[in-house]
């Protein structure tokens, strides 16, 4: 049985948060118009989309259950909205009893309560997967420190893979084949529809058997429901 200590998922989601944190702040305003590995979203999409995730999370951890908070807003300075979004989730889950609350999370699941470490590790996963989507649609790549991609792994293993990928609007695109020899990060990322070679080779992969549609989707929502 996978246990990690409150302690230790609270570092590792500090990391995640910290390797997004570094990727926006690379971003510069012209940009905010490339396209993503998100199907649909330009950059700035995107950063609006990780700015509304951020405090919808900080949010709940604070005990708040207002879907409302989770709308995705217009920014005028999407760069530093993040940083501030940032700053605000790391803080709200510093909480020294954050631990010992069950979170709402209206996004993933309304009305049902998931327990601090599971609803910390759809964050995690979701700022690793996001950080990636920024630093490729600007040229750029992620490295992530081993214990923190092996706990994005576990978490992404944890996704349910079954027909609601393929829907309209679904958190991520059925998973793709996991080559021998595929490093974590990047099988984190075929796990999630996702390819590694995005833009060049996106297509490349192909789904697994039984599954149709192999591209990353437009991220509505962090599509989490039955990790952990």
């Amino acid at each position: 049985m996978h246990t990690v200590d409150s302690e230790e998922i609270r570092g590792r989601h500090a990391c995640a948060v910290g390797v997004s944190v570094a990727a926006v702040a690379r971003v510069r305003p012209e940009q905010l118009g490339n396209e993503t590995p998100c199907a649909g979203w330009h950059l700035q999409d995107l950063l609006e989309h990780m700015i509304a995730q951020n405090h919808g999370f900080a949010a709940a951890a604070r005990g708040g259950d207002d879907p409302a908070i989770w709308t995705v807003r217009p920014s005028a300075d999407p760069v530093a909205d993040f940083r501030a979004s940032a700053d605000d989730v790391l803080a709200a889950f510093a909480a020294e009893d954050v631990f010992q609350r069950t979170l709402q999370l209206p996004e993933i699941l309304p009305g049902y309560g998931f327990p601090t470490a599971r609803a910390i590790g759809f964050h995690l996963v979701d700022s690793v997967v996001h950080a990636w989507d920024v630093a490729r649609s600007i040229g750029d790549s992620i490295t992530l420190d081993a214990d923190l991609a092996e706990e994005a792994l576990r978490v992404a293993l944890a996704v349910p893979d079954g027909p609601e990928r393929s829907a309209s609007g679904a958190a991520f695109a059925p998973g793709l084949v996991v080559p021998e020899g595929t490093s974590v990060l990047d099988r984190t990322l075929l796990v999630l529809g996702r390819s590694p070679n995005w833009p060049d080779g996106a297509g490349l992969n192909r789904p697994k058997a039984g599954q149709v549609g192999a591209r990353a989707v437009r991220p509505q929502r962090p599509g989490l429901r039955s990790a952990g």
